[in-house]
């Protein structure tokens, strides 16, 4: 099971920690921060993160804009904004395109391609939840609300 983080804003709420314990890796779709964010999620399980716009600075550096991951046989990819995707997953071998941004949890799938955003864990934003989300074979993922 790999956890979903986005828009933490640098903050990294106890109830995240909770949620994402146990799972075999995280992926953090941007918007992180700052580096202490990173550094505590890789004190769960091993962080494959994507630079949000939000992370400036020399701490972000290292953080590509998109990347690609392989995990249980599927080949997932991450970005902060699903509007600069600049293509096509499927014919990609993509199965999983992992985003944030928006602060909305979504889920769904086009054309074999599941599109997923775990909506924001860091400060609220407007009347949207804070959570993080599971992603489970199938692959299908599961929301959870931390506040």
């Amino acid at each position: 099971m790999i956890g979903l983080i986005s828009d933490t804003h640098g903050l990294l709420r106890p109830e995240a920690i909770a949620a994402l314990r146990g799972v075999e890796r995280i992926c953090h779709m941007g918007d992180v921060g700052g580096p202490e964010i990173l550094e505590e999620l890789a004190r769960i399980a091993p962080v494959d993160a994507v630079r949000g716009n939000v992370d400036h600075g020399a701490w972000c550096r290292a953080l590509p804009e998109t990347l690609v991951v392989e995990r249980d046989g599927l080949r997932i990819f991450l970005l902060h904004d699903l509007a600069a995707l600049d293509l096509d997953p499927a014919a990609a071998g993509i199965r999983v395109v992992l985003y944030g941004h928006t602060h909305v949890p979504c889920s769904e799938e086009k054309d074999g391609v599941l599109f997923a955003n775990p909506g924001a864990a860091g400060p609220r934003r407007f009347d949207l939840p804070v959570s993080v989300a599971l992603l489970e074979a199938g692959p299908r993922v599961r929301f959870v609300t931390i506040a």
